[in-house]
């Protein structure tokens, strides 16, 4: 009840006396510059909202078009088309100032247009994909088409500086291939999984397809093509993720880690301060739109839509399907230490806390004595929990009351910081602590991480820090650009004793206890614990430090660093599992409005047949090599017809959603989209912002992170390629799997990589020049 009246700010009684009033001045007061803030918020958004949709053009130069306009008026010279005097005959008169006002509605007009014809070139111009498919091999030449389309482009999206939204109005909306296309190149990434006998057979089904229902569920795909801004990305999100039953903990929720190879500070309170300090600049600069948007090779745009939800954001459970909230503002956020939830206020006095008046705050929550309440402690395990169950025991329990308010605090929160009670080690002579720093931040104990928030912060009690992000509002690049984000300047957050810099100007507010009933929930609670506990004790994971060689090597042997690897991963698996299996490649398809991920398929025809030939001891060592680069050419391939739209999975995805509405059965698309991926990889890409500058700083890079395995009888597999001589690979499997075992398969990836290395050193031994490069494309 103490909390309950500190929370009125305003009360009034009528009594015998006349009216008693009563106010708390302080809460009046931050009610006050709650709504300013809110103001300026809203300003500002609009302000953006006008320079975006006039980019790539200044709205500066509205005043120049209009200084030359009334200068043409005065001197005699007509505007073009006479715009001014056919504006002047509707205007009242023809006084001074209605001719004044005729210019500037003149020069309005031109403006407008000139802005338009920009922004809509330069939205053609990005439709072009031939860049993509360029040559980059030694002594390649650019096609001329090409080299005018980069001469043009460079000059429109330089032509002023983009906010992180600008480009969102000229990115050219996903294509949609043709059944035909899709058929063709599914057919061939399957041939190497199939005998002959299977293989006819789906050859039969995708004829059947094609030439019957295909062709109307296509018409319909078109439709929403047509009207909606990408085809795929919302049904994406709502059968992939929200439709989900199972537990967002390793089934959904992917993981970052540390840079581990530098230790900034042991003092957990420090760390954590100075980390969420960074994370308020970088959602302040999303909110006013000064972050820079990624730009590939400098000048081509990608999707920024997905950075919208990065902060105050939360998946809220239902009984079928799921929804993301998003708040448009939040003032706290939300820390989670032995079992007690806070609420830490981040805005105090008309501005954001400093990272050591943050410190003081978290330095109160460590040294609180608090014991957790009733069921408290493992309420996070509600989050970890199968879906539906969630959503019955929130609607019954947590739709009313302090619960309520509680939860709500929580999922409004900007994000969810953890401090938990022991520390994130790594040792390279020890790999068992860099393992169990990835399970920690994949899973922790199943009750220490909010599964549903946008992001855990997870900060250890020896300063290394690592998250554990929701996936269904954002991939993992975006998180990656925030945590390079925080390397960039987490290094000279500290003075020599370990703690932030700075002196607090004022006393922060101190972090509030959140209330709890959960007496009537105990139950539920035991149960979601009992059941993440088995989840986690099933999923083993390997981190694999792979320092023997790395991009430098494989620049070397003029082939894509991606390529590469996937190519030791193919070669990896079968070594493991004895056969090829169906193996998926996140590609992101942010060249397009609204974009999310496409599916590439390593697993080729080229790259099984050099699998075999590595098996082979009669194959030469130069057919390798050739069969190799054939392989690498093929991936490369694969990924940009991907980037560009032209994948396979996305589209056979949304044939069987239209088919499912229209209740409509095809043998095709029930067998293709039962197919498992035994074999899921993604890269974690590093470099897309030029604040981590790694020759100043070698060391500042993450170890990147990962995620669980997408089969149970399968691996998941993420890697970053961190600099010129190392890669770090994250492996996950369950244990329940008595064919999977993520040490041996950490051990044939090492293989692997040690073959192809000594396969070119052979090469190049036998061959001193290098031989021409067959590899094209860009590199991933």
């Amino acid at each position: 009840m103490a909390e309950a009246h500190a929370a009125v700010a305003f009360s009034f009684a009528i009594t015998h006396e006349g009216f008693d009033i009563n106010y708390d001045h302080e809460v009046l007061n931050l009610v006050w510059n709650s709504g300013v803030r809110s103001w300026k918020k809203r300003l500002a958004r609009a302000r953006n909202g006008v320079r975006n949709g006039v980019y790539p053009a200044h709205i500066q130069s509205l005043w120049l078009i209009s200084a030359i306009a009334l200068g043409l008026h005065f001197a005699g010279y007509q505007a073009p088309f006479n715009l001014t005097n056919r504006l002047l005959v509707h205007l009242p008169s023809n006084t001074i100032n209605w001719q004044v006002t005729a210019c500037f509605l003149a020069a309005l007009v031109i403006w407008l247009s000139i802005c338009f014809t920009m922004r809509y070139t330069l939205k053609l111009l990005l439709m072009y994909k031939g860049w993509m498919y360029e040559s980059r091999a030694p002594g390649s030449r650019v096609s001329l088409p090409t080299m005018l389309w980069v001469a043009v482009v460079r000059v429109l999206s330089s032509w002023n500086k983009p906010g992180l939204y600008s480009f969102q109005g000229s990115l050219p909306r996903l294509p949609l291939p043709s059944v035909s296309d899709t058929m063709t190149r599914y057919l061939r990434s399957v041939r190497p999984l199939l005998d002959d006998d299977n293989y006819t057979r789906m050859e039969r089904l995708a004829k059947e397809f094609e030439q019957n229902i295909g062709k109307k569920l296509q018409w319909y795909l078109i439709l929403k093509s047509w009207w909606s801004t990408n085809y795929v990305s919302d049904w994406w999100e709502e059968y992939v993720y929200l439709r989900g039953r199972s537990p967002l903990c390793v089934n959904s929720n992917f993981y970052g880690t540390d840079a581990i190879f530098m230790n900034l500070t042991n003092k957990q309170a420090a760390r954590a301060a100075n980390v969420v300090s960074l994370l308020l600049n970088f959602r302040r600069l999303i909110e006013h739109q000064e972050l820079q948007p990624i730009m590939v090779q400098g000048m081509i745009p990608l999707c920024s839509w997905q950075y919208e939800r990065t902060f105050n954001t939360a998946r809220v459970p239902g009984l079928e399907t799921d929804r993301i909230v998003h708040y448009k503002d939040s003032n706290h956020i939300v820390v989670l230490h032995k079992g007690c939830y806070y609420k830490m206020l981040i805005y105090h006095k008309g501005r954001t806390l400093r990272p050591c008046e943050l410190q003081v705050q978290i330095e109160e929550i460590l040294k609180a004595n608090a014991t957790p309440l009733d069921g408290e402690e493992h309420l996070a395990a509600l989050t970890a929990w199968n879906r539906s169950k969630w959503a019955e025991a929130r609607n019954t329990f947590f739709s009313r009351g302090v619960n309520h308010v509680s939860l709500r605090t929580i999922e409004s929160a900007a994000f969810v910081l953890s401090l938990d009670d022991e520390p994130f080690e790594f040792d390279l002579a020890r790999p068992e602590l860099l393992d169990n720093f990835g399970k920690k931040l994949l899973h922790g104990n199943g009750y220490n991480r909010w599964f549903d928030k946008c992001f855990t912060v997870c900060v250890a009690n020896n300063g290394r820090v690592g998250f554990n992000a929701e996936h269904t509002w954002a991939d993992a690049p975006v998180l990656g650009h925030l945590w390079e984000y925080i390397f960039g300047d987490d290094i000279y957050g500290y003075d020599e004793s370990g703690d932030t810099k700075g002196t607090p100007e004022f006393q922060p507010p101190m972090p509030t206890r959140l209330s709890w009933d959960l007496t009537p929930c105990l139950s539920q609670i035991d149960e979601a614990t009992m059941d993440v506990t088995k989840l986690i004790n099933e999923v083993n994971l390997r981190i694999l430090v792979h320092q023997e060689y790395g991009k430098g090597f494989m620049k070397k042997c003029h082939i894509s660093p991606d390529a590469y690897i996937q190519m030791a991963l193919q070669l990896a698996y079968y070594r493991d599992a004895g056969r090829f299996s169906l193996t998926y490649e996140a590609s992101m398809t942010r060249l397009f409005r609204e974009g999310r991920t496409e599916t590439v398929r390593p697993c080729t025809i080229e790259s099984a047949a050099w699998v075999k030939a590595m098996q082979n001891q009669s194959i030469t060592n130069d057919e390798r090599v050739k069969m190799l680069q054939a392989a690498c050419d093929r991936h490369q391939l694969g990924y940009q017809d991907a980037m560009c739209g032209r994948g396979i999975d996305r589209h056979l995805f949304c044939l069987y959603v239209v088919s499912k509405y229209l209740e409509v059965d095809s043998p095709f698309l029930n067998e293709v989209l039962s197919e498992p991926w035994r074999l899921s990889t993604s890269q974690t890409p590093h470099g897309q912002t030029p604040k981590m500058d790694l020759k100043k700083h070698p060391n500042c890079i993450s170890a990147g992170g990962g995620f669980g395995p997408v089969a149970d009888d399968g691996y998941g597999v993420s890697y970053i390629i961190a600099g010129e001589n190392l890669i770090f690979f994250h492996i996950s499997a369950k244990t329940t799997c008595q064919q999977t075992d993520v040490q041996r398969f950490s051990e044939n990836i090492s293989q692997a990589l040690a073959d192809i290395r000594s396969m070119f050193e052979q090469h190049m031994k036998d061959h001193p020049k290098p031989a021409k490069s067959i590899t094209n494309g860009a590199s991933t």
